[in-house]
């Protein structure tokens, strides 16, 4: 959630295996997949470019960048977590730097 407005569903990756698959060998995904305990993420073997977001402890996005396949992100050190879904839905959804967001379960 942004503010009160759901932006989009939400898997969550929370085992090693879960995180370390994340998007690979995925045509695409609906909504978005929230990578808990992870500071980076790479998109070797992915079929589409994704937005990613690093979030910190209470959600708070510290960085958005957009990356194409076969590529290795960069190292984000106060991030707790990586929210991942596909290029353009970030700006869709107005999550940049400093947005709160809430995860209703």
């Amino acid at each position: 959630m942004v503010g009160d407005r759901v932006v989009a569903s939400l898997e969550i990756a929370s085992t090693g295996r879960e995180r370390r698959k994340g998007l690979c060998g995925r045509p695409g995904i609906e909504g978005a997949l929230l990578l808990e305990r992870t500071r980076s993420v790479h998109t070797f073997g992915m079929r589409f470019a994704i937005d990613v977001a690093h979030c910190d402890a209470d959600m708070r996005v510290l960085r958005v960048t957009t990356m194409r396949p076969n590529r290795l992100g960069r190292l984000v050190w106060p991030a707790a977590s990586v929210i991942e879904a596909e290029a353009g839905s970030m700006q869709r959804w107005g999550v940049t730097p400093g947005t709160e967001l809430e995860i209703r379960q």
